[in-house]
């Protein structure tokens, strides 16, 4: 073997290597978000407040991991994955050790709230940033690999911290598995690094990118219609979708669906379990077939889907099964938008600021967490039911999906074609040129 094809294949391992040890780092930290439904009734009891009250600590997590990603996105830029990481997870932990001993709602938010938000977006930011520049020609599927790792990653701790709960209290729940996913974290970061100079290299087929080959800065891509666009979409997809993760513990009760048993298991922790499984198979899979059709067609497709099956299961709402079926569908045309808008974003703006140029687009995760956290939960306390929340969930969800394909998909088509363009040939990118 010649040594062109001896590197060759070094970089190929490498590549997978650093894919892998990305899923593993989101895992470890994937529980804050998705297992809080979990904690949000016996917290309330805990610190004797309300749910909007205590809904707070979820709005500030989100806002702490998405508000300062565009700084944490440059301190990875500049110092490099393996400390920046490091740090996260220890964050973390540090977030659900120190919200193990609270007695009020303040210090919920400071602890599970703030120093959670800031650890898991140091990790989530820089570990998608380091994707989009080791997989050039597979973007959606590398992105949506480790956002899935993310989404999926309570898939191993939702029955287990459920029943520590219920056998340990909440406070010896935090204690011991906020240290667990410190361990894990800080040893996967370890072998974090991004591509040597030369060793990975854009496809000759690739798309060129808004300012040559070297990709837009921050300050040019905010200066672009497409990113603002992008960003209310990502928005307005990101309420929707934590709508349902934050309030699925509160809704589910006024369902009457908490005490049921589905096949054998209680409803909620199995409804749970399957919408981990599915808000991470989701990622992958569209971020697949975005490679193929294009960002946009897919975003149609996926949005879409949301949509009509959350205004199924409003209408079905007190059967148990259709419950934790339906829940599952949901989440499959939820999780997709974490693989989509980054790869859609680097395709459009280039690699070389990537990690910061995201960092300022999942900011828009971070005005969804408000909008799908507490004002959620105060419009069903103003109005007595959750069926206004999730007719405002459905119609963002299907107001995202036309703005994809009739406004996105043309404005990113005169954009590129604009930048002198005349080989739209990257498969993701070649239906907005038809």
């Amino acid at each position: 073997m010649d040594t062109q094809s001896k590197q060759s294949v070094s970089t190929s391992n490498a590549k997978w290597w650093q894919l892998a040890l990305g899923m593993i780092a989101m895992m470890a930290v994937s529980s804050p978000q998705y297992v809080w439904a979990l904690f949000t009734n016996d917290l309330k009891t805990l610190l004797g407040a309300s749910l909007p009250q205590v809904q707070v600590t979820f709005a500030i997590l989100i806002v702490m991991q998405t508000f300062f990603s565009p700084f944490q996105g440059y301190l990875i830029d500049k110092f490099g994955p393996r400390l920046l990481l490091s740090i996260g997870a220890l964050t973390t932990a540090l977030s659900w050790v120190l919200a193990s001993t609270i007695t009020t709602v303040w210090g919920l938010y400071l602890t599970y709230g703030l120093l959670g938000g800031l650890g898991t977006g140091v990790i989530y930011v820089g570990v998608v940033g380091l994707m989009v520049q080791w997989f050039p020609d597979r973007r959606g599927f590398a992105v949506g690999m480790v956002a899935a790792g993310y989404g999926m990653g309570a898939v191993v701790t939702t029955f287990a911290i459920s029943d520590s709960i219920k056998s340990s209290g909440v406070a010896h729940t935090l204690l011991m598995f906020g240290i667990a996913m410190g361990v894990v974290g800080t040893l996967v970061a370890q072998g974090m690094r991004r591509p040597r100079d030369g060793e990975v290299a854009e496809p000759v087929r690739a798309l060129r990118t808004v300012v040559a080959s070297s990709g837009a800065t921050p300050g040019e891509m905010l200066k672009s219609p497409v990113f603002w666009l992008m960003f209310l979409m990502m928005t307005m997809m990101s309420t929707s979708g934590l709508m349902v993760t934050s309030q699925m513990g509160a809704f589910a009760k006024d369902f009457g669906v908490t005490g049921a048993t589905v096949f054998g298991m209680a409803a909620l922790p199995l409804a749970m379990t399957i919408d981990r499984f599915a808000n991470g198979f989701t990622r992958p899979f569209f971020g697949w077939v975005s490679d193929r059709i294009g960002r946009e067609n897919t975003m149609l497709i996926a949005f879409g889907l949301e949509g009509i099956v959350m205004a199924i299961w409003l209408a079905t709402s007190g059967n148990p099964v259709l419950f934790v079926v339906l829940s599952g569908v949901v989440f499959f045309g939820w999780g997709e938008i974490f693989s989509l808008f980054p790869s859609t974003l680097t395709d459009t703006f280039g690699t070389r600021h990537a990690t910061t140029n995201y960092g300022l687009l999942y900011m828009a995760q971070g005005i969804g967490s408000v909008l799908g956290g507490p004002m959620a939960a105060m419009l069903h306390e103003h109005t007595g039911s959750w069926t206004p929340v999730f007719l405002c969930a459905i119609t963002m969800d299907i107001l995202t999906a036309a703005l994809a394909i009739g406004l996105l998909k043309p404005m990113r088509r005169r954009l590129l074609a604009g930048a002198g363009n005349t080989q739209p040939h990257n498969p993701a990118l070649k239906p907005a040129f038809e």
